[in-house]
């Protein structure tokens, strides 16, 4: 069995750190515990928030890539693997994209493993309108889809990390007052269902069709505490990997970012 983990850490820096509460209590191990518990054979981060040189994390037994935004404290991905790839990219090839640090790929012997950290689509600046960013978004989601189709013709795709929209009214605690909000429009939950028509799984959703279970809250309003979350963080494979899952699961018990890890496992 091979186990993933995907994890946005809203600055490693930061989630490195123990947490406590006003009252000494641990609300969070630190980044470092929590990687030595979950013990993955990959282990996929987004929102990295750092440079080359700021932080020396290694652990022993693990390579790591990553992919740094040419803005400082912003974006970025990278990946652990106790695996050695065959090859390793950074970005998607494409210049409009690629400055912002948002995707690294290995290519092991019998699939690419593709972390990804979606932009978001930012709320718009007038009630009622357009997110800021939607064009770009949905620009985005062509480009990165096809990236995605060109892999899967070489060999099976696992995909994985924060994707930014919840896909389905089960997949956002208030669907009904987001239906506008950056993440939850139908333009973006359009592009998930043709990602999801044309040949790739939604893990978690495909074992656990009824599950309401969220990824991400908002640091406002006590939204972790009152579980007033959405969904937005995925492992995505190629159909054809469908028979190899074995189990897809959200680790809501995880403190430290405004999200919390995500998991897939496959033989």
């Amino acid at each position: 069995m091979m186990k993933f983990i995907s994890w946005n850490v809203n600055g490693l820096r930061a989630c490195v750190k123990p947490k406590t509460d006003d009252e000494g209590n641990v609300k969070s191990k630190g980044f470092e515990a929590y990687f030595k518990e979950l013990d993955a054979d990959f282990f996929c981060l987004q929102e990295t928030k750092m440079q080359e040189g700021q932080l020396d994390l290694q652990f022993e037994g693990y390579q790591s890539y990553w992919n740094y935004a040419e803005r400082k404290g912003y974006s970025g991905t990278a990946i652990y693997t106790r695996h050695t790839p065959l090859s390793v990219n950074y970005g998607i090839g494409i210049e409009e994209h690629d400055h912002e640090g948002r995707v690294v790929t290995l290519e092991m012997t019998d699939f690419y493993l593709v972390c990804v950290y979606t932009p978001n689509s930012q709320e718009a600046e007038t009630k009622g309108g357009k997110p800021r960013r939607l064009a770009y978004r949905m620009k985005w989601e062509d480009d990165f889809q096809a990236y995605l189709h060109a892999l899967d013709e070489k060999k099976p795709v696992i995909v994985c990390g924060d994707m930014n929209v919840a896909h389905e009214e089960i997949d956002i605690k208030n669907p009904k007052t987001n239906h506008l909000s950056a993440g939850f429009t139908d333009e973006e939950r359009g592009k998930m269902t043709t990602l999801l028509s044309n040949g790739f799984t939604d893990t978690f959703r495909a074992l656990h069709p009824d599950d309401v279970t969220y990824s991400w809250w908002s640091y406002r309003f006590r939204s972790r505490e009152r579980n007033t979350g959405w969904r937005i963080d995925y492992f995505l494979t190629s159909n054809r990997l469908r028979d190899r899952i074995t189990d897809a699961s959200i680790h809501t018990e995880i403190f430290g970012s405004d999200h919390c890890p995500i998991e897939l496992d496959i033989d």
